[in-house]
């Protein structure tokens, strides 16, 4: 389960996907497989979560890393590679940013 926390020296990732209802539910499956099979076994991954919006035009990743370089080794493998190719037929678009957690608050 991911946990935010600013004293954690962990690499953060938020990806947002730009979608349509009719493929919303495409693309969530192919991530929850992705995560399922695949990005949860790469060395670094810590935790994720999917978060869909009420109109299920933006679906939002959260994924922690141990190091940035871990995040960026798994994308370059070929599955990884051809698993994006297959996000990208189904969105309008998408962007990975890596993030540090500035602050937080209970």
């Amino acid at each position: 389960m991911p946990t935010i926390n600013k004293s954690a020296s962990i690499q953060t990732v938020i990806t947002t996907f730009e979608v349509t209802p009719g493929t919303c539910q495409d693309l969530m499956d192919a991530l929850e497989a992705a995560y399922g099979e695949f990005i949860s076994k790469q060395p670094g991954f810590l935790a994720a979560g999917l978060h869909v919006n009420d109109a299920q035009t933006r679906i939002a990743n959260y994924s922690q890393w141990q190091k940035r370089e871990d995040f960026q080794a798994m994308l370059r493998t070929p599955e990884m590679r051809e698993r994006t190719r297959a996000f990208n037929a189904l969105c309008r678009s998408f962007e990975p940013v890596m993030y540090d957690v500035a602050a937080t608050f209970d």
